[in-house]
Formats: structure tokens, sequence, C-alpha cells
């Protein structure tokens, strides 16, 4: 661990380990039709990341929401290197665990996502269910 870094403790999803920079959604995530996965842009529109590329971003949005496409729609983003790097939620539903899981993205649920902000670098370790921030002072609070 990071001195003075911050750990937030959660329940795996999927192991595994990624880092990178937050990338912070107050809203439900459709990976079907929500997001192009040709480009990893949020198209949703209306949504609070719409226009945002989510690839290579650890991705922390409260749960996931549409169809059960979803899952296979994270499988082709990570083919292609459109995925984000990790999936932070509060509650992880069907469709993203099952598309973290086909895609090999380390996933963690149960996290209080207040805590994280946009911009702060996160090191996701997905087999522990970990998340720490690795911005001593200016990370998580």
């Amino acid at each position: 661990m990071t001195p003075g870094a911050v750990v937030l403790q959660g329940r795996s999803i999927h192991p595994g380990s990624a880092q990178g920079e937050a990338l912070v959604s107050r809203m439900g995530i459709s990976f079907f039709g929500g997001v192009d996965p040709e480009t990893g842009t949020v198209v949703e529109k209306g949504h609070d990341l719409e226009g945002q590329r989510i690839s290579g971003k650890v991705l922390v949005f409260p749960t996931g929401k549409g169809s059960t496409v979803g899952s296979y729609t994270l499988y082709r983003m990570k083919k292609t290197g459109t995925a984000p790097a990790a999936i932070l939620n509060e509650e992880c539903e069907p469709i993203t665990a099952v598309g973290c899981i086909l895609a090999g993205i380390p996933c963690v649920d149960r996290l209080p996502l207040d805590r994280i902000r946009p911009g702060d670098f996160l090191r996701i370790d997905g087999t522990a269910g970990r998340v720490e921030s690795g911005n001593p002072g200016t990370g998580i609070p």
C-alpha cells in the first residue's frame, strides 16, 4: 500500500488488478445502446457521462441497467481495446457482472462511491475487493 493512501474495502465480483483515472457517474450505465463499443464513448442522451470515453478508465457508477446484450458488449469492447480498465459499483447487477467475467475486467462492488471523485488515481485489487487511492491527501477523503 502507498504511504498516506486511503483504502476502500468492497466485494470482489471479478478478480484481477488494474489502475487508472476514475471516471465517475452518479447514473446507471447500459453498455448496450448507452456506450459505443467501437469508440468506448458514452452515447446515451442526457447521461452525465455523455460524450466521454470510458476506455482505459476505472469506471465508477452505482449499477448497470438495460439489456443482457450489455454483457457481450463489454466483452466486445475488451477485444477491441475500448473497455474500461476496471468497474466499481455500489451494487453490481448480473449484466455488468457477467460482462466483466467474460471480458476479464476487474470488478468490485459494495463500495461507498461518494468517496471517489472524478480524476482520482485508483489501484484496484479485484481479487481482494480492495480499492486504493493513489492520490495521498487529494484522493478518497
